[in-house]
């Protein structure tokens, strides 16, 4: 696919990222030239912090099955969905609706009724189906396209369920006996796994650094011949083998770093390391900046901000709206979280917000750390 251009380190001296395989759930890369501190922040970073869409809120209409409300939505929620266009999809934090609209969400519904002799139905993902949405039918029809392992490669709709397994049926939600019926209405919403796991882009990353143990960083037990109990993994061939002899440097460090990364399927996962790149190098952006500002940053004891810089959400929306952590957005100034403001909205113990003033029980609409409310109630619960 193709990227947007960032500078290039000309010199070849930072970091550097080599594939050395992919398909369409997993991607095999060495990223060499730097530190073990940097290549666990990617790694952090490519777990948790990529974010994707997931069904947030359920609201039930009709159940009738063996399965409560809850064990419903819960399973629903984990039901992985196609991020295609993730970017152009705004956090519901930042979208000035009321609660959901087209711009942050999409509206997915399930209509499931057991009509028939008395064998048992299974409701599987496949039967979710787009009611609105960018690229959803807004007639309540379904769009005729299930996320299938073949469309990672020609593209889906965002928001369609992402069914991996041979049968194109996906997760199984429940099952239904004679006169049962089951009928939803889902939200799915944009979101990173640091707020919650359904968010989650990627199933398992495996992280590997000095295969042959030159730098001891652990101890190998084995009965008799460590050589024959211990082979070589397989990146062994992409470093030199130590030597005969050779005397132990107290001050190396491991600066080649081997990931396998696999999919959820919601995103390609070249997809994912490239986000995954981005999001780490606007992190460290927002450090650099906060410390060529410090003097004039955020005071966290009355709420307000200098210069610009305030308590920012995961996608770093600048204060027109602009952009977020994947577009041309630069200045940062989005209120960002809040959590519900006690003391019937008068403040919360990080000072006030919105309206300023505030101390631990003084202000209206006060802000923690990190800003407003996720959903846009201003405190107002």
């Amino acid at each position: 696919m193709d990227y947007e251009s960032y500078q290039i380190d000309e010199a070849d001296s930072g970091p550097r990222v080599t594939i050395r395989d992919t398909n369409r759930t997993t991607i095999n890369f060495v990223l060499s030239n730097t530190s073990l501190s940097l290549a666990n922040s990617l790694r952090r970073t490519l777990l948790a912090e990529v974010p994707t869409l997931a069904i947030d809120l359920v609201e039930i209409e009709s159940n009738t099955s063996v399965l409560a409300d809850e064990f419903l939505a819960h399973r629903l929620g984990l039901i992985p969905l196609s991020a295609r266009d993730i970017d152009s999809l705004l956090y519901s934090r930042d979208c000035d609706c009321d609660q959901f609209c087209d711009n942050c969400s999409v509206i997915l519904r399930l209509n499931a009724v057991n009509r028939s002799s008395d064998q048992i139905v299974s409701v599987y993902a496949k039967d979710l189906f787009i009611e609105s949405g960018a690229f959803g039918g807004r007639n309540g029809y379904n769009t005729g396209r299930a996320g299938g392992i073949d469309s990672l490669e020609h593209g889906f709709e965002r928001g369609e369920p992402i069914l991996l397994d041979p049968e194109g049926r996906g997760s199984l939600i429940c099952k239904l006996r004679r006169g049962q019926e089951l009928k939803v209405k889902c939200i799915a919403k944009k979101g990173i796994a640091k707020e919650h796991a359904k968010w989650a882009p990627t199933a398992a990353i495996g992280f590997e650094y000095d295969p042959w143990n030159k730098l001891r960083h652990t101890d190998l037990w084995y009965e008799s011949d460590k050589v024959e109990e211990w082979p070589p993994s397989k990146n062994a061939s992409w470093e030199e083998p130590p030597r005969e002899g050779e005397e132990f440097d107290y001050d190396a460090e491991p600066n080649q770093f081997y990931i396998n990364l696999e999919s959820t399927g919601v995103l390609p996962p070249d997809q994912i390391l490239h986000s995954g790149i981005r999001v780490l190098q606007q992190k460290l952006a927002t450090v650099i900046q906060e410390l060529q500002h410090s003097g004039t940053g955020t005071n966290l004891n009355d709420g307000t901000a200098t210069n610009g810089y305030a308590p920012r959400s995961p996608d770093m929306m600048d204060v027109a709206g602009n952009g977020t952590a994947y577009g041309a957005g630069t200045s940062y100034g989005d209120n960002g979280y809040t959590t519900p403001a006690y003391n019937a909205g008068a403040g919360s113990a990080w000072g006030g917000g919105g309206g300023g003033g505030g101390g631990a029980a003084g202000g209206q609409g006060g802000q923690t750390p990190y800003g407003a409310t996720p959903y846009g109630r201003n405190g107002n619960w």
